[in-house]
């Protein structure tokens, strides 16, 4: 088993050089974010994987990953705690039974999608921005039987929202 509290003795404390603002992409004004060099920093991967878990102090079943960067933060975390990772997948990815939640995004909608079950569970994805995705994972998980424990993201993008819950790697205020 990998030993994570290696994370912690040598902590990093600005995730942000390991960010790349790529500008214009995927359309004219926006700012993608691109985590791949974090992603391909193992420490650093580890470190923000650990610094996530962090962030709670809660029993929990299971980590549930949004499609599908997400699954890239859940599944770590599910190895890092031996707790189960569930997956929140778009329309049609998922065998039946399924739970299906439609939202609205800027310009349309989407559906997203989860096998029904019990337990209490922790939402994780890559970003939150407007809080769309993140506002529909927790409705559908409670819709499909699960009692939500919190949110969690590697990125939060604070200027594009109010308030929130959802706890965070790294933030962005402006």
């Amino acid at each position: 088993m990998v030993d994570f509290s290696k994370a912690a003795s040598s902590v990093i404390s600005d995730f942000t050089p390991y960010i790349t603002d790529i500008p214009d992409f995927p359309i004219d004004g926006v700012t993608f974010k691109d985590i791949q060099p974090l992603l391909a920093d193992p420490k650093v991967f580890r470190q923000a994987i650990f610094e996530m878990f962090c962030k709670f102090e809660t029993d929990l079943d299971y980590w549930v990953g949004i499609d599908s960067r997400g699954f890239i933060f859940a599944s770590g975390l599910s190895h890092y705690s031996n707790k189960g990772l569930k997956l929140i997948r778009k329309k049609d990815k998922l065998p039946p039974p399924i739970e299906s939640k439609t939202y609205d995004l800027e310009y349309g909608t989407d559906t997203i999608q989860i096998q029904p079950g019990k337990g209490k569970v922790i939402i994780v994805d890559d970003v939150y921005a407007t809080g769309g995705t993140m506002d529909a994972a927790e409705q559908l998980c409670v819709d499909a039987g699960y009692d939500v424990m919190g949110k969690v993201v590697l990125i939060d993008l604070a200027f594009l929202h109010g308030p929130t819950d959802v706890k965070s790697v790294i933030k962005y205020e402006a």
